[in-house]
Order: C-alpha cells, then sequence, then structure tokens
C-alpha cells in the first residue's frame, strides 16, 4: 500500500544517509545530543500513529526553534535523507510516519504559547502545543478555540493544521483553516518563511496558510501559528435522544435549520455502537434504540434555554423518545459519557479497527448509513456507524482481527466500496483524517487526474528533491 513496500531499494538508501555517522554529528550540532534519539526504545514511539502499523525512523530529532528545523531541512537536502514531521502522533493514515525511513522531527520541544491578545483575539503558539492545552489556556480569559478533535488532549496544534482537523462542534464552528491567521513555516529546502498575519482581512498574494493548512506535512513544517479567537460562549446545553432508526434521527438535522436553531455539534451513533457501549458500560438503553442523537446548542444563557427547548420539541416530533435535555454543566458531561465511552467499547469486536471519516451531503447521511450496513452484511463484517451528522462526516468502523487474513482482506474490499458509495452520494473519501499512505492508493477515487497532477507540480516545487514525508498521498 505504501512506498515503504514498494522501493526497498531508495528507503536503502535513505537509512544509509540518515544513519551516517557525519550526518549524526552534524544533526547533534544543530539540536544537541541530548535531543537526538537513536536507541530503540526511545525511537519506537514515533515509528508509528492510531494505525498501528510501525516504519521506524533512523534517528528522531527534537529541535526548539524555526533555525533549527531551518539547518535540518538544509542537511537533508544536501545529502538527501528524508524527514517526516510529526506532532501528537494521533493521526488515522500515517502521515506523520517515516514510511521511507530518514529522520522524524517530533515538535515535542516547540510547546509555548507565546501571546494571547484578548482585544484583537487571537493567540500566537509553538506547533507542539496540545489543543487541550491551547483551550486551557485561553478559557480563563474569556475566550475561545472552537476545533476540537476526539484527540484534543493529545493531538499538536501543528498536527491538527497540518491535518486541518475537524470535531463534534465543527457543525458551528467549522474546521481548524477557519482559525489560522497566520504561519511561520519552514519549507521542505529549509527556508522560514510567512504567510498570512494577525488580522482577519488579508488578500496580499497568494493564501499561502490555506494551501498549508491541510497539506500533510508534505509542503513545509509548521513553526509557529497564528490562531483566530473567539469569546467565549456563556452556557452551553445538550439534548439527547433515543429513535427507532438513523433515518430519523438524521432527519432531524434540516429541521434544526428550519427552526432557527445551529447547534454547536450533532452527534449520531448507530445501532451497534449502542449496543457496543451498552454492553460495555450500561447506560440504560432499551433494545428498541436503533439511534442515538446528541445535540448541543451554545451562546448566552437566555438564548441557550431557548434553543435547548427548540432542539427538544424538534427530536420529540421526529420521533425521539427518552428525551433528556441538560439542565446543568454536570448533567451536561454525563450526557456526552456515552460518546466517549465509544472508541473503547467497540475495541471488544475486534483487534483491528479500519476507520474510515468519509463525508457526505447532511441529507444524504441517512442513506449513507444504510447503504453502509449492506456493505458490512456483503462482507461479512461487522460495521459501526457514528459521528457528525451536523456535516456529513461519519466515521464507519469495520472490526476484524489482525491474525485472520480472510477478515482483513473482507474488509479492505469493505472499505474500498464505502468509499465509492460516499462519491456516489456527492461526498468524498476524508472529512477529517486526511489521505497519508493508508488512503493513498483510493486518491484517484476522489479526485480526477489533472486536479492530482496539480497537486504534485505545488509538491515538486516546494520540494524538488523529495525530502519532506515522502511515501505520502501520491502513490
Amino acid at each position: 500500500m505504501s512506498r515503504h513496500h514498494e522501493q526497498p531499494d531508495r528507503k536503502q538508501r535513505a537509512r544509509t544517509a540518515a544513519s551516517d555517522a557525519d550526518v549524526l554529528a552534524r544533526l547533534r550540532e544543530i539540536v544537541g545530543a541530548e535531543n537526538v534519539l537513536v536507541d530503540g526504545e526511545r525511537v519506537e514511539p514515533y515509528a508509528q500513529d492510531a494505525v498501528k502499523e510501525k516504519f521506524p525512523p533512523e534517528a528522531v530529532l527534537l529541535p526548539a526553534s524555526a533555525a533549527e528545523v531551518s539547518a535540518i531541512l538544509k542537511l537533508a537536502n544536501e545529502r538527501r535523507f528524508p524527514v517526516t514531521a510529526r506532532g501528537g502522533g494521533v493521526g488515522y493514515t500515517g502521515g506523520a510516519v517515516p514510511v521511507e525511513g530518514g529522520v522524524v522531527v517530533g515538535t515535542d520541544r516547540m510547546n509555548r504559547i507565546r501571546e494571547i491578545n484578548a482585544d484583537d483575539l487571537y493567540v500566537v503558539t509553538e506547533p507542539g502545543v496540545t489543543t487541550y492545552a491551547l483551550q486551557q489556556a485561553v478559557e480563563p480569559r474569556g475566550l475561545f478555540y472552537p476545533p476540537d478533535p476526539a484527540s484534543y488532549k493529545n493531538s499538536f496544534v501543528g498536527g491538527n493544521i497540518a491535518e486541518n482537523a475537524g470535531g463534534i462542534r465543527s457543525a458551528k464552528y467549522g474546521v481548524t483553516k477557519h482559525y489560522v491567521l497566520g504561519l511561520e513555516v519552514v519549507l521542505p529546502t529549509g527556508e522560514i518563511v510567512r504567510a498570512g498575519g494577525r488580522t482577519t482581512k488579508n488578500v496580499v498574494g497568494f493564501d499561502l496558510t490555506g494551501l498549508l493548512c491541510g497539506s500533510e506535512g508534505m509542503l513545509g513544517i509548521i513553526t509557529e501559528a497564528t490562531l483566530k479567537l473567539l469569546p467565549l460562549p456563556e452556557a452551553t446545553r445538550t439534548v439527547r435522544a433515543t429513535f427507532r432508526t438513523m433515518r430519523e434521527a438524521c432527519a432531524c438535522v434540516p429541521a434544526f435549520n428550519r427552526a432557527k436553531v445551529v447547534p454547536v455539534a450533532v452527534e449520531v451513533l448507530d445501532r451497534n455502537s449502542i449496543e457496543a457501549v451498552e454492553t460495555e458500560f450500561a447506560f440504560g438503553f432499551g433494545a428498541e434504540a436503533g439511534a442515538l442523537l446528541l445535540v448541543s446548542v451554545d451562546g448566552h444563557a437566555e438564548d441557550v434555554e431557548r434553543d435547548s427547548k427548540i432542539v427538544e420539541r424538534v427530536v420529540k416530533d421526529g420521533g425521539g423518545f427518552d428525551v433528556v435535555r441538560s439542565r446543568s454543566r454536570e448533567e451536561e458531561e454525563k450526557l456526552w459519557d456515552v460518546r466517549r465511552a465509544l472508541s473503547p467499547a467497540i475495541k471488544k469486536f475486534g483487534t483491528m479497527k479500519f476507520n474510515e471519516d468519509v463525508v457526505v451531503p447532511r441529507s444524504r447521511v441517512p442513506e449513507l448509513v444504510e447503504r453502509v450496513v449492506r456493505v458490512g452484511e456483503r462482507y461479512d463484517t461487522f460495521v459501526v456507524n457514528f459521528g457528525h451528522a451536523g456535516d456529513g462526516n461519519i466515521h464507519v468502523n469495520f472490526m476484524c482481527d489482525r491474525d485472520d487474513p480472510a477478515a482483513m482482506k473482507r474488509a479492505r474490499e469493505a472499505v474500498r466500496e464505502v468509499f465509492a458509495v460516499a462519491i456516489d452520494l456527492g461526498g468524498t473519501i476524508s472529512g477529517e483524517h486526511g489521505i497519508g499512505y493508508v488512503k493513498a492508493p483510493y486518491l484517484s477515487m476522489a479526485l480526477d487526474a489533472p486536479t492530482v497532477e496539480m497537486m504534485k507540480r505545488i509538491k515538486r516545487a516546494l520540494d524538488p528533491n523529495g525530502i519532506l514525508n515522502p511515501g505520502k498521498m501520491f502513490t
């Protein structure tokens, strides 16, 4: 699937260059000997992400500045060894693993928040700050950073930008790219450039921040980000309801719009999801529960009270039952426990999880789920559907055992068919996980040849020697 498997000669050349004693000596001069990791146990955590397939690098480098990153990349171009940037390492498509060897540049030490500006609503941060730490830093000042990927306690801001991370709140607030005002980036050839700035309006030159956001670490290494903030909402409320079918639950999404309510989050869980969490954690859902909807609203206290009542009415009119509306932050947290419990609960159904994040227009979500269920039945593979109904981004999880080759083969075939279904419904193959090496074989399903070629030209222009994050996307 990856060039790691297809081009062993190139990978061997990369290993020889990156592990050369002279190269390692120069790298130690750049970042300090203590920040060059070569021992197996210390390197191993950087060899994989959530996919759990290991590609050990020859060395892990932990720079502390853009100047050090620049020096690393200049040396890499001189000696022709691959460089892969890495944040929290929690991705699902292998975007931050060194499939062709070489070195990993970890941003662990670049973890300072440099400025929080409440008057102009921005924060300047280094890439190694976790999303959670950023949110915790700004909220006591009455400020709000909306992007919230499920991995927010472990994912780094730099990785969020590189993958254009989404999250539960994207139904109302959008995704990471909507909050990137400016970037400091080290290009693959070592130049340090700045894109964007600290203002919400900026049309000077090409939109380089837009290009770099979602570029999966292939066009540059982010060393600083200026991110837009919002005033912290005064209140939040959540409504939880069960339905007999996914079609009933998802039909409520456009009904919220007609009722003039814009939810922060609209999360849906299918029957298999409910059965999984019920078996493991006994939330009390009955056998008639075929779907579960979690809807959150925020804003001024009076507006939130009104909107949450409207949401409650809409879900009841749409066939929802066992409807619960939170009346305090503590009650709200308890309602969301079922969503947080889902990922650990479904592990009982297999040691391997093919976690795909297809996205379709919101009105097509019911049809997507129904067709995915049929795909799972056809390939005799257990499937769990849940995710962001508010923006059409559904996580399709095919479960099987790693030590069952036939089951693994069926699951991969089911994944390809699900991608075809998503595209047929007007959607695409990834809403927030990216392409990496895992989804690279399917890129041509979603993009035509001229579009892919344009992307390749941009890559070649910025990275003529193919140094930065090779083996991804265009395989």
